[in-house]
């Protein structure tokens, strides 16, 4: 059985451990730094026999180097000279197998052009990894991409199964639902998510993975069709246009300088 454990880099980072009940191979998913990584590992008497990467960022790059001087192994990723270390160059529709289970890459970009994510559609329970372009509340800054390109890229995720687990890539959750609730303060869904998400944090507990059926609920950059956050983002450009592709410009222009 799969397994997926949070190792926190950084101030807010997770960088995403694969295990398989009964093997002692690893995988890890965006390993900025190489010495937490590798200290899980020999806690865990585990070996690393692959490495998957979402975007270049050098937060979910940095420890490559590190870990396959130790652990010679294959590194999965985008085609993007920036990541030298990358081994399997990956595209939108490739696929790989992780422990005997079939992970397919989707293109999704907008917070880098280079962005993809890892999706496995395991009938019982669906896994993304989808670095920084979905987070739980929230969605990634548009460093390279256009806000088009987000938005399709969004609806790509939006689509996958909502029992689907998504493994974001850091611990924002919190600020996302402040602006959240500033965008729908009468979602009564989200007003409880933000109560637990609170209790959570308190108590250091991760608030992630997410599902797609929450953030659907709650994400107000999936919900860009719905009246309330239409009025929401129309007060707050109201140059506006209605269409679903504008809410979204709005919100995320809106979230940059929240």
């Amino acid at each position: 059985m799969m397994e997926i454990t949070a190792i926190p880099a950084f101030d807010d980072n997770y960088i995403w451990l694969i295990t398989n009940e009964g093997d002692s191979g690893a995988y890890v998913v965006d390993p900025g730094d190489g010495k937490v990584v590798l200290s899980v590992l020999k806690e865990k008497q585990l070996k690393l026999t692959g490495i998957l990467i979402t975007h270049w960022h050098p937060d979910h790059t940095g420890g490559i180097k590190k870990l396959t001087s130790k652990y010679p192994c294959p590194v999965y990723g985008p085609n993007n000279k920036q990541i030298k270390e990358v081994t399997e160059l990956m595209a939108d529709g490739d696929k790989i197998s992780v422990f005997g289970h079939e992970f397919e890459i989707i293109a999704v970009p907008g917070h880098t052009m280079d962005h993809i994510s890892y999706f496995c559609a395991d009938k019982d329970a669906p896994v993304l990894f989808c670095g920084d372009t979905l987070f739980v509340g929230g969605c990634g800054r548009l460093f390279e991409g256009t806000a088009l390109q987000m938005y399709d890229s969004l609806g790509k995720l939006a689509a996958l199964p909502p029992q689907t687990r998504a493994y974001c890539a850091h611990e924002y959750t919190l600020a996302n639902l402040q602006f959240a609730n500033a965008v729908e303060p009468d979602n009564t869904i989200l007003q409880k998510l933000t109560e637990d998400v609170t209790e959570a944090r308190s108590q250091g507990i991760a608030t992630v993975p997410t599902t797609i059926a929450q953030e659907l609920d709650t994400n107000p950059f999936l919900r860009s069709s719905v009246k309330a956050v239409i009025d929401a983002a129309a007060q707050h450009n109201p140059a506006m246009t209605s269409d679903k592709e504008a809410v979204f410009a709005s919100l995320r222009q809106w979230k940059d300088t929240f």
